[in-house]
């Protein structure tokens, strides 16, 4: 055992987090679910959303089995959805290559969707408590400050320094202890902003607390613009005051989940909606422009509120089209700015004609 992992233990043991819902009983599946929540999301949000999944979905066999709405519903709001479709799909690639369980061996893990090489060794160290090495954001942190490691993550040449001093701390004892504190000390000392050097166990040895580049390291993704879409959403109302939501397909963003139709920018949207659903509408109001950003693009989404004109008969015949009535959004995949504006929208009691 290094001295940084002796030091990095004995903090764990008196100041780490312990009560997290998922380390109370560490299964496999209960790690697996937990780390890809985990990711890019933070602690504080992931727990009630883990515990509404554990309540639904207990086991590998409870998720296989459920539709992939249930999951998405449950999902909704969390960000990042190919997370949760790549669970539902993996559960199934469970249950059916491996007779339920969750494989033990870092290559069938990583054959699993959304399984990568760091999730795949936190479940087999935090699970199992075998001797294998992770790399998620916090430890690459970590180790970039304690050890000096400069240059950009992302990049091959650093990613692979710091996976090889990540395996070089692994102790052959208390793994899952030792696993589990590296990523706490990122998560509440050695963070992205004003890191708290003065309490960390091994800031004594930390070149970039010695060298005063505890903001500069790990290097920050090289600057980029991002390029702007637009898009307008059909918020289409019948007479019933229920709303129109479409099924997104399942690759591109959002895929699976429940939106409003989307209708290019350049189109005008009462004959689009014409041409899609073989119904007419009016427009009713513009609401103001709403901006979602995702990691390689903003999204400037203009919402546009729509009556029927006559019967929507159509539109119901249409398998990934269904009508939305008040109260109804939170059983369904919605993605957050979808959401947001079903909220808005029936909060108003629909819209009033301009």
């Amino acid at each position: 055992m290094t001295e940084f992992s002796s030091r990095i233990l004995a903090w764990y043991a008196q100041h780490g987090r312990h009560d997290l819902p998922w380390q109370s009983e560490p299964t496999p599946y209960r790690v697996w679910v937990s780390e890809i929540m985990l990711q890019q999301t933070q602690v504080g949000t992931v727990i009630p959303y883990f515990a509404r999944f554990m309540q639904r979905f207990p086991d590998v066999a409870a998720l296989a089995a459920a539709p992939l709405d249930d999951v998405l519903g449950l999902w909704s709001g969390l960000g990042y959805y190919a997370r949760a479709r790549n669970l539902h799909r993996a559960a199934r690639q469970i249950m059916q290559q491996h007779g339920g369980v969750l494989p033990r061996n870092l290559t069938d893990l990583q054959a699993l969707p959304g399984i990568g090489l760091s999730t795949a060794g936190a479940i087999m160290a935090l699970a199992h408590n075998l001797t294998v090495p992770i790399l998620d954001g916090n430890v690459k942190r970590v180790l970039a400050r304690h050890h000096g490691v400069e240059g950009w993550p992302g990049e091959k040449r650093v990613a692979q320094q710091l996976w090889d001093l990540s395996a070089n701390h692994v102790p052959a004892t208390q793994v899952a202890a030792y696993t589990q504190a590296i990523m706490d000390l990122g998560a509440t000392l050695c963070t992205r902003a004003r890191p708290r050097c003065g309490d960390c166990p091994v800031s004594e040895s930390c070149l970039a607390r010695m060298q005063g580049l505890q903001e500069q390291l790990p290097a920050k993704r090289p600057a980029r613009s991002l390029p702007v879409k637009r898009t307008v959403f059909a918020m289409v109302q019948n007479d019933a005051g229920e709303i129109l939501l479409q099924r997104r397909p399942e690759s591109g963003i959002w895929g699976g989940l429940w939106s409003f139709p989307e209708c290019p920018v350049e189109t005008d949207v009462v004959n689009w909606v014409a041409d899609q659903f073989g119904t007419e509408v009016e427009v009713v109001v513009r609401a103001p422009e709403l901006r979602h950003t995702f990691t390689h693009f903003h999204l400037n989404i203009v919402p546009v509120h729509l009556l029927l004109r006559r019967d929507g008969r159509s539109i119901r015949d249409q398998g990934a089209a269904q009508w939305l009535a008040p109260g109804a959004a939170t059983s369904l995949g919605l993605a957050a700015p979808v959401r947001r504006l079903i909220d808005e929208f029936f909060s108003h009691q629909g819209v009033a004609k301009a």
